[in-house]
């Protein structure tokens, strides 16, 4: 009886250790495909994301490339408003230069004919107190 034990113990680990080699065997398999199948998704995943990079990347720079030309064509106009401002500018500077010369030679032959008067007056006003004064 006891052989028949020992027996029935080698044959249950016998069947015990094959079965265990065998799902051994599978898992590695699996392990395998499931690792091909894992790296055959994510190299088409990376092309994937590596194509819409690019497409995203060429996109980015034509709206950029439009974008300056936009930004240059608005600086165009505004550098060609500013030189028209100035050059008005410089217009009514140069008449209000004129006008202001104007005034200044108006303003002296007025100063000068006080001067005048005032000279005139100070001469009488001396000759008056000469008269009283001997």
């Amino acid at each position: 009886m006891i052989g028949a034990i020992w027996t029935a113990i080698a044959i249950f680990g016998t069947v015990s250790l094959g079965t265990l080699f065998y799902l051994g065997a599978r898992i590695d398999g699996l392990g395998e495909s499931l690792g091909a199948r894992i790296d055959t998704q994510t190299g088409a995943l990376t092309a994937r994301i590596d194509a819409q990079g690019e497409a995203l990347t060429a996109r980015i720079e034509t709206q950029g490339n439009a974008q300056t030309a936009r930004i240059d064509t608005l600086g165009d106009a505004l550098t060609a408003r500013i030189d028209s401002l100035t050059a008005r500018l410089d217009g009514r500077i140069d008449s209000l230069s004129g006008r202001i010369d104007s005034l200044e030679a108006r303003m002296d032959a007025r100063f000068d004919g006080v001067d005048g008067r005032l000279d005139a007056l100070s001469a009488r006003l001396d000759a008056h107190v000469d008269r009283h004064a001997s």
